[in-house]
């Protein structure tokens, strides 16, 4: 099975780019096969438009969600990294959840509500933001983050977390510090997988 990493920022020289680099070599030091979907590379297109839910009603998947798709079904782990934004995460990553993540794919109704459709799959999230961490950790941010994202969509879906990381001040750090995060990515990432 295939290790799909979904990235979303835009720059080519971020930390969240040496962090995709760790996690994808990682990954492949362990012989695993590694998909990445670069939203911004891929020039997602994010907006969940009338015609797509008109066509996927009609059982006709717009084809670039279903290519997303197809990357999900063969995937066995499901990496997201991503900045976070105004306390959430990017549009672009946003939108691919709208579109990509819809009823009869990643879930579907039953008699008592929901059912997941994406069981037997494994998700992490590694994520950063510029504010320091101690400061998100007490006025409960990054609590809400896990929340959204394991619970909200992992959960719904049915994929199982296994880790989120959360790093702050990462515009603030000396380049030593960031070298401890991606350290620590890496660990996690050869703990997990």
């Amino acid at each position: 099975m295939k290790k799909l990493i979904v990235f979303a920022h835009q720059h080519q020289d971020s930390f969240n780019r040496a962090i995709l680099d760790q996690v994808e070599a990682a990954l492949k030091e362990k012989g695993h096969e590694v998909i990445v979907r670069d939203l911004y590379k891929l020039n997602f297109q994010p907006v969940l438009k009338p015609e797509d839910t008109d066509s996927m009603k009609a059982g006709k998947i717009p084809e670039d969600i279903k290519t997303e798709q197809n990357f999900i079904t063969e995937s066995d782990v499901i990496i997201f990294i991503y900045p976070i934004w105004w306390s959430n995460m990017p549009a672009i990553l946003k939108g691919y959840f709208d579109r990509v993540f819809s009823f009869g794919f990643a879930y579907t109704a039953g008699d008592q509500g929901a059912v997941p459709l994406l069981k037997g799959k494994k998700g992490m999230i590694i994520n950063t933001y510029g504010a320091p961490e101690e400061h998100y950790e007490s006025i409960g941010m990054n609590a809400a983050f896990k929340t959204t994202m394991d619970v909200g969509v992992f959960g719904f879906t049915g994929i199982e977390p296994v880790e989120h990381l959360l790093f702050g001040a990462v515009t603030e750090v000396d380049d030593s510090t960031r070298k401890k995060m991606l350290a620590k990515i890496k660990e996690t990432v050869n703990q997990c997988f």
